[in-house]
């Protein structure tokens, strides 16, 4: 089951912080200084399960892409409601459960909770997998980090395609495990982040056609490798950037200029 979650109305805020005042106190700060459902590594859930679920994007995560230079002029995300933030429990590299954090444009949030949720439950082991506010908007560092991530308008100098067209910019791409499954940047002609895994063979973490990770995206709908070279990390939901379409797809009004 995946869980949802909406924004709530001053006074309800209200009300629920004076009932919550002293065990809000105790509450622990870990990475960028957030807590509960925003802590920047929550922890697992005791459910056995991938346990997903799906929020709103809250006025300090907003704050911290805006301070990462995430949202800013000629982006097409302008509001935090065009975004959900997906919480879901994954399989570690080290053999663990963890929970992770992905953000991605509200259109895509039940598909991305859907198929996170089949990949926990297939098994598949995912290294880690935070917002990119986390690592400074630094695409490079994330893919370095070999981190699980989706939504980021790109600086100047890493932006794959023009910003109102690019599906991460828009939320409607995911970069699943970088360094096992390396794409090739013909401006250097180089693999990244390595070349260490650019061969197409059966490995821990790795994406192959046909394989579990690509039958589930494309059972969503969900494109693998849309562009002209190899980018084996990378699906997405169209080029240029197009509105979610696949099972249970609805209307977003959130949706901004750049998803068309």
């Amino acid at each position: 089951m995946i869980r949802t979650t909406h924004r709530w109305p001053p006074l309800a805020l209200a009300v629920l912080f004076l009932a919550t005042a002293c065990t809000a106190a105790a509450d622990t700060s870990t990475g960028t200084g957030t807590s509960g459902s925003e802590a920047a590594t929550p922890s697992p859930s005791p459910t056995p399960s991938a346990d997903a679920a799906v929020r709103p994007v809250s006025d300090a995560q907003w704050q911290r892409m805006k301070d990462a230079g995430m949202v800013r002029a000629g982006c097409p995300v302008t509001a935090p409601d065009q975004l959900s933030r997906v919480e879901i429990n994954h399989h570690g590299f080290d053999g663990k459960v963890h929970r992770g954090v992905i953000v991605v444009h509200a259109d895509t949030a039940d598909s991305v909770a859907r198929v996170f949720t089949e990949l926990f439950d297939e098994g598949f082991p995912i290294r880690q997998m935070k917002p990119l506010e986390e690592f400074g908007g630094d695409s490079n560092a994330s893919l370095a980090a070999d981190n699980t991530a989706a939504f980021n308008c790109r600086r100047l100098d890493q932006i794959n395609a023009p910003a109102l067209e690019s599906p991460h910019a828009n939320g409607r791409a995911i970069d699943i495990n970088p360094v096992e499954n390396p794409w090739k940047d013909l401006r250097c002609k180089c693999w990244k982040p390595g070349v260490e895994n650019s061969a197409r063979t059966e490995g821990k973490g790795k994406i192959l056609e046909g394989g579990a990770v690509w039958r589930t995206f494309t059972d969503e709908g969900w494109i693998w490798q849309n562009i002209d070279v190899p980018d084996y990390m990378h699906f997405d939901t169209g080029y240029p950037s197009k509105p979610y379409t696949g099972p249970g797809a609805t209307a977003s009004p959130a949706d901004g200029s750049g998803g068309a």
